[in-house]
This record gives structure tokens, sequence and C-alpha cells, in this order.
């Protein structure tokens, strides 16, 4: 029992950190940017 058990934790925990590994490789929408704009704003 122990053993089967074991088997099951170690596939969450490859599971979770794969999963982890594609959340900080998920690259954000790049939106279009006016810099002249956040110039304006920041000056």
């Amino acid at each position: 029992m122990a053993l089967t058990k074991k088997g099951k934790v170690n596939k969450i925990v490859a599971k979770n950190r794969q999963h982890a590994i594609k959340l900080q490789n998920a690259k954000p929408v790049i939106k279009k940017v006016d810099v002249e704009e956040l110039k304006k704003q920041f000056a």
C-alpha cells in the first residue's frame, strides 16, 4: 500500500513541477504601446 501511495505522490509532484515551469515560460501578450504617449505621462 505504501509503495502505491508513494508512486501517486511522485506523479503529482512531477505534474505540479511541470505546470509551474509551463506557467513561468508562458509569455504575456505584447500589446501595442505608444512610447511617446508614455513619455508625456511621466514627463
